[in-house]
């Protein structure tokens, strides 16, 4: 599944083994250390190699790996190596990341930068129109204290000229200065909607068009107000979906889950944590009524029909494993997160297709 977006040779192909080493740290909750980033980079490089073997066996039905299995894995694996090859174990190697910067990056360079020039565009601005009504004013005070020290008409006359003259003048530039403002505000305008666009995009999951795993997170940390419940909901069997039905067909299943879950949780907000697995983030009701209200929409989910548009057949038996918990006063994200995932976990060992809570 990691091995999806890598194409055809050159840049591309680098490119796409890139993204799939980090799906697989992010699908497997791993740090992007030296060591993980080995791994998985051995793992999605060599699919039919030994260690890429053991890890499908290791994680079929959603169980992850961890810190300790990982190292435990890339040791043996290359133990065994080593002496196949008849050589001492040696160290993995960490390849080194595309100097290229990704589109993403890239793209939120580009916004920067513009950002950037717009404050020092208005900062330039405001600092001329500051120096010209400063000579303005000093012209006029001058023009006033001449029209007080004159007595005959004819330099009454010249002083109203030269006061006509200088107001003209600054009229002029007030004109050139508005006229640069409006410009300016436009461009500023343009520049909000893509600085909006950009951060929504950074929080929306691009597949299933649901928050994604970062404004899950944000959510979390943001809800102050009455009990607060995390689910943690994992699609049973996915792999063998893709595997039998193709990558497209996998996606399609995923958008209609989804769009499923949010609309049996109404209120609540529904992202898709990463891979097949899905976060509800439950506020405002008992853990009872979160209970119920998660197994609403699991059943939901299981009771709802995917048909192939490509043959017209029918897909039965998708079916999700939850967990579900209540963060306690002061509790940390990751620490919900781990009991989440054990109850998910449980779910799957005992059947899989339900939801488990804290007490059953």
């Amino acid at each position: 599944m990691y091995l999806e977006k890598i194409g055809d040779g050159g840049a591309s192909a680098g490119h796409g083994l890139i993204h799939a080493v980090l799906a697989f740290l992010e699908d497997q909750r791993l740090d992007p250390t030296p060591l993980n980033y080995s791994f998985a980079y051995r793992v999605v490089s060599e699919p039919a190699g030994a260690l890429a073997l053991e890890v499908a066996r290791r994680t079929d039905g959603g169980i992850r790996l961890t810190g300790g299995e990982v190292e435990q894995l890339g040791n043996a694996i290359d133990g065994a190596a080593d002496v196949a090859a008849g050589r001492p174990n040696a160290p993995p190697v960490t390849p080194t990341a595309p100097a290229t910067p990704e589109p993403d990056i890239a793209a939120a360079e580009a916004l920067v930068t513009e950002t950037l020039r717009q404050v020092a565009g208005f900062a330039t601005m405001v600092s001329e129109i500051r120096s010209e009504t400063q000579d303005f004013g000093r012209d006029l005070a001058a023009s006033a204290d001449a029209l007080q020290r004159s007595t005959p008409i004819a330099s009454t006359d010249a002083a109203v000229a030269e006061l006509a003259r200088i107001t003209a003048a600054m009229r002029a530039r007030v004109e050139i200065a508005e006229a640069r403002l409006e410009q300016a505000t436009r461009e500023a305008s343009d520049l909000r909607e893509q600085l909006a666009a950009a951060h929504d995009d950074a929080r929306r999951d691009p597949l299933t068009d649901l928050p994604n795993r970062r404004a899950f997170e944000e959510a979390v940390e943001a809800a102050q107000h009455g009990p607060v419940h995390i689910a943690m909901c994992d699609v049973d069997h996915f792999k063998a979906i893709n595997d039998q039905h193709g990558h497209p067909v996998g996606d399609r299943v995923l958008r209609a889950i989804g769009t499923t879950l949010a609309r049996e949780c109404p209120g609540h907000l529904v992202a898709r944590y990463g891979g097949e697995e899905f976060a509800v983030l439950i506020t405002g009701i008992g853990t009872g009524a979160a209970r119920a209200l998660l197994e609403k929409a699991r059943i939901a989910v299981g009771k709802r029909r995917y048909r192939l548009r490509e043959s017209d057949t029918l897909v039965n038996g998708i079916t999700l494993s939850a967990g579900l918990v209540t963060m306690t006063p002061g509790e940390r994200l990751l620490s919900a997160i781990e009991r989440v995932d054990a109850l998910l976990y449980e779910a799957k060992r005992h059947g899989r297709n339900q939801s488990v809570g804290e007490n059953g």
